[in-house]
């Protein structure tokens, strides 16, 4: 039995960098998601930060929706 041990290596390093990849983009949705508005200190009212906390939440949604595709990408290679 030989073992192409240069695609085998290829296969890992691939496979290594888009888990840390989708795992990071991943964590961004997360992070996108859970950002809370921010509140006055000296009334107690939630301040508003504009337009920075949609799109926190747009880019959330983004990161989710490329894990999304590139899990059905994955699905499609196995069924393929």
């Amino acid at each position: 039995m030989n073992i192409d041990w240069a695609a085998l290596g290829q296969v890992f390093g691939v496979s290594l960098v888009v888990t840390v990849a989708m795992v990071g983009v991943f964590t961004l949705g997360i992070v996108g998601t859970s950002a809370k508005p921010s509140r006055d200190a000296a009334t107690g009212a939630a301040g508003t930060a504009g337009g920075s906390g949609v799109l926190a939440r747009s880019g959330a949604y983004a990161c989710f929706a490329l894990c999304a595709a590139a899990v059905a990408y994955g699905i499609y290679l196995i069924v393929a």
